[in-house]
């Protein structure tokens, strides 16, 4: 026991001090990508040639006129294609939304996720409990969403914690494309979640599809079957994406945070 106490006392304080301070991300972390058309050659639609999701939309001479993080699936093809560097990823990790047009990214600003309503901050604000549903996922989303649970995340001090069953959530966390034979799983499981509910959109599978968005198969994603109230794009987020996107959407981000 002395030995475990000793070994306990080395380690010292593992668990991240996020939002107060930010973890350091490694040079080749992938986080929000940034477009710089004004380096775009007139005609050159390389970038919108080569996504694989065709996230990106060309509009004037061929400058990339935006790019969709709601279908990004961050595998550096774009920036691999283009001749100029006009697309380059940052290592900002702040990609969630309280709403689908935002996820659409172009030389403006980006509009970052929002507290819930009052009605529902009254109500959830507190504390918040969450069934993850797999509907179809490589189960890297849902790997990535683990990580928050363990000590060096700590989800549960934000008052954040994930249960077995809907009838004790307030909401869903929904990975995957949603495909046929999750289709019903998935809408039975909302609907045995009690009022007032919320649900959470995370990975390009759940948003629009991912790679495997048009297919037959697939629903493209939770839009369309349930009322969305939080993106958190990626393929998969990063953890630190994950708990930003939480925490704005439950009031818990100071103002003194990075980029607040």
């Amino acid at each position: 026991m002395l030995q475990v106490l000793r070994t306990r006392l080395a380690q010292g304080h593992t668990t991240t001090k996020f939002p107060l301070e930010l973890p350091v991300l490694p040079e080749r972390y992938r986080g929000r990508p940034k477009i710089d058309a004004s380096k775009c050659p007139e005609g050159c639609k390389v970038c919108a040639d080569a996504c694989p999701t065709e996230a990106i939309t060309a509009s004037g001479p061929g400058a990339p006129g935006s790019l969709d993080l709601g279908k990004c699936l961050f595998c550096t093809a774009c920036v691999d294609a283009c001749p100029e560097g006009a697309i380059q990823y940052t290592t900002d990790y702040r990609l969630a939304t309280s709403h689908r047009k935002d996820l659409v990214l172009t030389n403006g600003d980006f509009k970052l996720a929002e507290r819930m309503g009052d009605d529902l901050y009254r109500i959830l604000g507190r504390a918040l409990r969450l069934r993850e549903v797999c509907a179809g996922s490589c189960n890297a989303c849902d790997l990535d969403t683990n990580v928050l649970n363990t000590v060096g995340w700590d989800l549960s001090r934000f008052g954040i914690q994930f249960v077995a069953s809907p009838r004790h959530a307030d909401g869903l966390l929904v990975t995957g494309a949603i495909p046929r034979n999750m289709h019903y799983g998935l809408m039975e499981t909302y609907e045995a979640v009690p009022k007032p509910k919320i649900v959470i959109a995370l990975g390009a599978c759940a948003i629009s599809g991912g790679p495997f968005v048009n297919s037959p198969e697939v629903n493209n994603g939770v839009d369309g079957l349930l009322p969305v109230d939080l993106y958190i794009p990626g393929c998969p987020p990063h953890p630190l994406t994950i708990l930003d996107g939480l925490l704005r959407f439950i009031g818990r981000m100071p103002r003194t945070t990075h980029g607040r």
